[in-house]
């Protein structure tokens, strides 16, 4: 097990910077992953990490020793690719005795190794088949088999399961975690997938554009984003954003409304809050939606997706805006229908025009003060 540090790391590619001075702690024993969309820098950052791709400036530390001068075989490390890379011509017993091999390791300690690693993994019958002879979870089994037997200070994983078909990443999802229990190893994991990021990880870094944006538990960067990008990027479906503006301001705090005035909520007001117009984002999740006849939303229907143990519902407010909506179980709603939404008031988000997210939301206040819509509306259905 180790503690990784980055401190100030950067990457140029010539005159392009990638990686933009970035400062982490990972902690010893802790599943990290790195999640953020394509091109953000996060398999870079890993790469810099295992040696795989020089440091442009800053420093790479693992157990409080500056590392990032040493070769990759030196740094104590295994790396599990995107393509499995298993040598074709070895068998599943060679190919995880190879990399002992290559690391000079005491014969009498090669065996214990192999035959732990194969029994974790339980691929203890398949140590003699060739690599085309295996399916693609086999192979990544495999894949993990070599780093396990290097007992490596930390494992890095670069989106391992994107090969794998839905099911089959599922089911290797709660392996790896499973894995990480029973070694109480230093893991860090590179996605593009936010469920994965979600499901897996101890802790999350958010990457956009070679920098980190947030650091954080899975519930932490859930229910409290520090910036739009990060509550956007977590969830699925994708948090609603809706335009806002700051009606007016008091000596304590300020009130918002969204959808042409019929949504509206008070704030805590920030010290550097303008006391003129805010023009500035809130944020909904679907799932903070409830359905209720006269809701403070008034909402067209325009999509509908039934996934079993919930309702997607799209539609659009009297603003033009589109939002979505998750709703549990069987909902008998037809396109066109005019139904209303109630919002969960500890669960708004408000960003300012930056992006950044704002005070919380004073629930007793906007109780108080908000607005219902006038006329009848359909009633909701259970």
């Amino acid at each position: 097990m180790a503690k990784l540090e980055l401190k100030s790391v950067r990457k140029s590619f010539g005159g392009t910077t990638v990686i933009h001075g970035i400062d982490l702690v990972v902690e010893d024993g802790s599943f990290t992953v790195f999640v953020g969309p394509s091109g953000c820098g996060k398999s870079t950052l890993l790469r810099m990490i295992a040696g795989l791709e020089e440091v442009s400036s800053g420093e790479v530390h693992i157990d409080g020793q500056r590392c990032d001068h040493l070769l990759p075989s030196a740094r104590g490390m295994a790396m599990v690719f995107q393509s499995y890379a298993l040598y074709p011509h070895m068998n599943i017993y060679e190919n995880l005795r190879f990399g002992l091999v290559c690391q000079k390791t005491p014969k009498a300690e090669v065996e214990p190794r192999i035959k732990r690693a194969a029994e974790i993994l339980q691929i203890s019958h398949l140590l003699d088949r060739k690599p085309a002879q295996l399916s693609g979870g086999q192979s990544q089994r495999v894949a993990i088999g070599r780093a396990i037997v290097k007992q490596p200070k930390a494992f890095l994983f670069d989106e391992p399961l994107s090969n794998l078909d839905a099911e089959l990443r599922v089911k290797m999802r709660g392996e790896i975690v499973a894995l990480h229990r029973r070694l109480k190893s230093t893991m860090v994991y590179v996605t593009h997938d936010q469920v994965e990021a979600m499901t897996m990880a101890d802790t999350i870094v958010v990457l956009r554009n070679g920098r980190i944006e947030q650091v954080g538990s899975p519930a932490e960067l859930y229910a409290r984003p520090n910036n739009q990008f990060v509550a956007g990027f977590l969830g699925s479906p994708q948090m609603n954003m809706l335009a806002g503006l700051g009606l007016q301001s008091s000596e304590d705090r300020f009130s918002v409304s969204a959808d042409g005035g019929r949504l509206r909520l008070q704030l805590a007001r920030r010290a550097e809050a303008t006391t003129g117009d805010l023009r500035c984002t809130l944020g909904i999740r679907p799932e903070h939606l409830v359905l209720a006849e006269g809701g403070a939303l008034s909402v067209t229907v325009t999509g509908r997706e039934f996934l079993g143990s919930e309702t997607i519902v799209s539609g659009t407010l009297q603003s033009g805006e589109s939002i979505r909506a998750s709703l549990r179980g069987a909902i008998d709603i037809k396109l066109g229908e005019s139904i209303a939404f109630d919002v969960d008031l500890a669960h708004i988000h408000v960003f300012d025009q930056d992006g950044n997210a704002l005070d919380e939301v004073d629930e007793a206040a906007t109780a108080s003060a908000a607005q219902r819509v006038a006329g009848s509306l359909s009633p909701h259905h259970r």
